[in-house]
């Protein structure tokens, strides 16, 4: 709470971006033996083999969208991101500001549970949560628009 929501919002922003670079641009230069150092082997060749991550067309919308909710293993995703087909730049671009949703939410609970305001703590992340929903709702929908007219 040294920052407030806002400052606090903007130093994990800033935070985010950077070890996203650091960590997927490493994958990419040392592969598979650096993330195993990390990451247990079985993690990485399960989500790697999952059918989610099998049609490279649908990569950035599934990254997007797995980044976007809140929740979900973030870390994990950037490492293995930097084994997938996609282009460092939509990468980086998926994965920051995707984050924002979770980012947000994070910042303003925190600062509310150090004063005890529980109910801006349930509202953010109703709120988080059902704008995450609306816009994974309508990207999957536009990617299937843009597909179908590729088709």
């Amino acid at each position: 709470m040294s920052y407030g929501a806002i400052g606090g919002m903007c130093v994990i922003f800033v935070g985010a971006f950077m070890s996203s670079c650091i960590i997927f641009f490493t994958v990419r230069k040392f592969g598979r033996s650096f993330l195993y150092s990390f990451v247990s082997k079985e993690k990485i060749e399960k989500l790697e083999n999952s059918k989610m991550f099998s049609n490279p067309k649908k990569i950035n919308t599934i990254l997007f969208i797995l980044f976007l909710i809140p929740g979900t293993p973030k870390d994990l995703f950037v490492y293995l991101a930097g084994l997938l087909p996609i282009k460092p730049v939509k990468f980086l671009l998926i994965s920051t500001f995707a984050r924002f949703p979770s980012i947000i939410s994070s910042t303003i609970a925190g600062s509310s549970l150090v004063v005890g305001n529980w109910t801006v703590i349930i509202v953010t992340y109703a709120i988080t949560f059902a704008f995450a929903g609306i816009i994974a709702y309508f990207f999957n929908k536009r990617e299937k628009s843009i597909s179908e007219i590729i088709k």
